[in-house]
């Protein structure tokens, strides 16, 4: 086989899936390989891999640059394609062919090695992945998208027992403040088609726009939803502030200025975001709640 996977990717997957992960990860060359003589491409480069997928540059029959994402389907991704599809390049990576059944993406070629991470500047950044976001929750959700009021509405029945594994009073309160914010919201879930993992290291460099955001998880649901991922990416650009809670402020403020939003419909939906990775942190065996989401969720108070 041409194509060889980094153990990095094998490793990530039997840390999460054990041993199907394993078999996963082995059958991938494979996986590529029906792909590439299917859709007609050529191998174009060293593959690249995240937590899940196995991303191999290529170029189409015609000469156009591509990149084949190969990944498991699963509720987050099964929804990538149809998202890209709904937003046909607007503000995000272009789609330009997909196999649901195997969650296969071909995809626009980006500058894989050139994210906004890498502008110096952090309002400027922030200003970029603003613009960005306002776009794409322009569009509202097409049919089958996951929905934020279902999510939203279980995580409040899973927060009892989260709560009775936490020993610290701190966390316990923390977790039942950001849900009884949730509680407030989740009759009022909206429709936008929400990427909801908007940060630094998925916009990327591109050629047909400066900048395009990658690896979305679409769901239909609240802008105020989709924030989160900015406002604790880059954490040591708000350490260096001098003042977290202002440092955090500043970044929520601007980009609900930039979207046009609801303060505070938009603080407690980021206490959502607080709550959903509280919960995955109490079903993953910790005991405590992670700090800068904590101090996160200090700051957004402050709009409620």
């Amino acid at each position: 086989m041409r194509i060889k996977v980094p153990e990095a990717l094998t490793e990530s997957h039997v840390k999460y899936d054990g041993e199907a992960g394993r078999a996963w990860s082995a059958g991938l060359p494979a996986l590529g390989e029906r792909y590439l003589a299917e859709w007609g491409l050529r191998l174009d480069g060293e593959p690249r891999h995240g937590v899940v997928s196995l991303v191999l540059p290529v170029v189409r029959e015609d000469g156009t640059k591509a990149a084949l994402k190969l990944q498991p389907v699963t509720d987050e991704n099964a929804t990538e394609g149809p998202g890209l599809r709904t937003w046909a390049g607007d503000g995000s990576v272009l789609l330009l062919d997909s196999a649901p059944e195997t969650g296969t993406l071909l995809l626009e070629r980006l500058e894989a090695d050139r994210s906004l991470a890498d502008v110096p500047d952090d309002l400027e950044a922030l200003g970029i992945l603003t613009e960005l976001l306002r776009r794409l929750v322009a569009y509202p959700a097409p049919e089958g998208m996951r929905r934020l009021g279902d999510i939203a509405q279980a995580m409040l029945e899973d927060v009892d027992e989260a709560v009775a594994k936490l020993p610290r009073e701190r966390d316990r309160h923390w977790l039942k403040y950001c849900a009884g914010a949730v509680a407030e919201l989740v009759s009022e879930p909206g429709d936008r088609l929400l990427h909801w993992d908007l940060h630094y290291e998925n916009v990327l460099a591109a050629d047909r726009e400066p900048w395009l955001a990658i690896d979305p998880k679409p769901l239909a649901g609240d802008p105020g939803f989709d924030l989160w991922p900015a406002l604790d990416n880059r954490w040591d650009d708000v350490v260096a502030t001098g003042d977290v809670t202002r440092g955090v402020l500043r970044r929520f403020d601007f980009m609900v200025d930039g979207l046009g939003l609801d303060s505070q419909r938009a603080a407690g939906w980021t206490l959502g975001r607080v709550l959903q990775n509280g919960l995955w942190d109490v079903e993953d065996g910790e005991s405590e709640l992670n700090e800068i989401q904590l101090a996160v969720a200090e700051a957004v108070r402050h709009r409620l």
